[in-house]
């Protein structure tokens, strides 16, 4: 956890307050806006001017970046004129005080994503950040076999389960197998898509749903400079949608979606090689999704963890049980599930 004397400590310090323009000894209440695996938030209201702010609080990096909360505030400087994003006003990377870094940006409102009735609105956010040109001097990643690269992180993940001594026996051969098949699929075919900015993480808790107001996609931890398609690809997936929600998709519901993706789109961009290339991310993002709770499995086994969080230890064991591995080895990898879906 982290511990209230350095986060007091910080959130009364110069490095705190004189960014924000209020002088010492400002006091100021802040309320838990729930925690990831590596980040926690925290709400609080500048006391001058009343804007609902974020403290966000950085723990790790799924990414192995030595500097993880510069990179989340410069991919959402880079995003500000989609308007779907929070806007950053600063971060604090010295580690002086609070042993982790630190980013402040504007609270948004809106509930998180519900499948059966909120597809419209995140198409339309996805379109809208997809259509963005790609700033020349971004600082984000550019992976040149975005899929490729995927299914490299897929073996460092899981290769931590499989070497560890308390990983079932089941879990494993499945595992094995998966990374196996999904290693024959053309991952480093080069694509035609342009580049845009891709969030990665698209699990519903990180959509801010407003009906019939502007909605917006918030964490961005891991974002990097690839193709629209994997960014659908991981929206889509089972792994992606059962995580947060006990929703699994159909071929109709996708279809829907990538109907609605495509009219909010407009034009923007190209849209040719989606078809191609969404199958792909699909499939390579379901071997993301158990590869990575084989690694969280291991470690939440390991003692002195800072953050956990109850929902993930039991979505960990559901993942990596045998009916899950095996519906999806059979369901989404050795059949071709978007078989006839079409935008």
């Amino acid at each position: 956890m982290i511990h209230t004397e350095a986060f007091q400590q910080y959130v009364h310090s110069p490095a705190f307050l004189d960014p924000l323009g209020l002088p010492p000894g400002t006091d100021i209440p802040f309320a838990s806006l729930g925690q990831g695996e590596y980040n926690a938030n925290f709400r609080f209201r500048h006391p001058a001017t009343g804007q609902d702010l974020v403290l966000r609080v950085n723990t790790g990096s799924q990414m192995h970046l030595p500097d993880q909360i510069a990179y989340e505030f410069f991919a959402l400087t880079n995003l500000l004129p989609t308007g779907r994003t929070p806007r950053p006003l600063f971060y604090d990377d010295s580690r002086a005080i609070l042993p982790y870094g630190a980013l402040v940006m504007t609270w948004l409102p809106g509930r998180h994503l519900r499948y059966e009735e909120d597809m419209g609105a995140a198409a339309a956010i996805l379109a809208d950040i997809h259509a963005l040109p790609v700033p020349e001097n971004t600082r984000l990643l550019r992976p040149d076999r975005p899929a490729e690269s995927i299914y490299q992180e897929c073996l460092d993940m899981a290769g931590r389960y499989l070497a560890w001594e308390g990983a079932d026996k089941t879990a494993r051969r499945l595992l094995e197998t998966l990374i196996r098949e999904v290693g024959r699929l053309p991952l480093g075919e080069p694509s035609p898509a342009p580049p845009a900015i891709v969030s990665t993480e698209l699990n519903s808790g990180n959509f801010l749903i407003n009906p019939g107001e502007r909605s917006y996609l918030v964490d961005w931890e891991k974002p990097l400079v690839s193709e629209p398609a994997q960014d659908l690809g991981h929206f889509l997936a089972p792994t992606t949608t059962f995580w947060k929600t006990d929703v699994i998709l159909s071929p109709a519901n996708i279809g829907d979606f990538l109907r609605r993706y495509a009219t909010a789109v407009g034009g923007r961009f190209d849209l040719r090689s989606l078809a191609e290339r969404l199958p792909l991310y699909f499939t390579v993002t379901c071997l993301r999704g158990v590869s990575w709770c084989a690694m969280a499995a291991v470690e939440y086994a390991q003692p002195g963890r800072v953050l956990t969080n109850a929902d993930t230890q039991v979505k960990l064991g559901q993942y990596l049980s045998e009916d899950f591995l095996e519906h999806i080895l059979e369901t989404y990898v050795r059949r071709d599930f978007l078989r006839g879906v079409a935008l």
